[in-house]
């Protein structure tokens, strides 16, 4: 495995734990957390998903050149792209919708359920489905 597939095996499998244990662990179980408020879970999951982010685009950036380095196969190519593209998706489309309901229930505003965090979940499973289907490809790469 040359250098840059061995970065971009190690990018992305870190990568995948993250989103995993963040979006699909902490995510919900702070709910439930005894004395946790929505307001309260919001404010966290505000600063928690921020954080994220910022190391998600850490991370993409670095699986892109490693991808651009390391010559990589068509189909290795294409998944990478495919999972920093459902990344921008979430940062561009989804996350600025949710941070604005999130912003109206913080400052006590009465804010209705939006269809914003149903979708940011699907393209959170869409995106470790991708990162999980590259981890394979990079993987069997020889």
């Amino acid at each position: 495995m040359s250098l840059p597939s061995a970065v971009a095996t190690g990018v992305v499998f870190v990568w995948l734990g993250m989103v995993l244990a963040i979006s699909f662990l902490e995510a919900p179980l702070k709910f439930r957390a005894p004395g946790v408020t929505v307001p309260v879970g919001l404010g966290i999951g505000r600063l928690v998903f921020r954080a994220l982010n910022v190391i998600e685009s850490f991370f993409a950036l670095a699986l892109l050149a490693a991808v651009a380095l390391g010559a990589a196969s068509g189909p290795v190519a294409a998944v990478a792209g495919l999972a920093v593209a459902v990344l921008l998706l979430q940062l561009g489309a989804v996350r600025p919708r949710l941070n604005s309901r999130t912003r109206r229930v913080l400052a006590g505003e009465d804010a209705p359920r939006s269809g914003s965090h149903q979708s940011y979940v699907l393209l959170e499973v869409a995106k470790a489905g991708t990162l999980l289907t590259l981890g394979i490809l990079l993987l069997a790469t020889p």
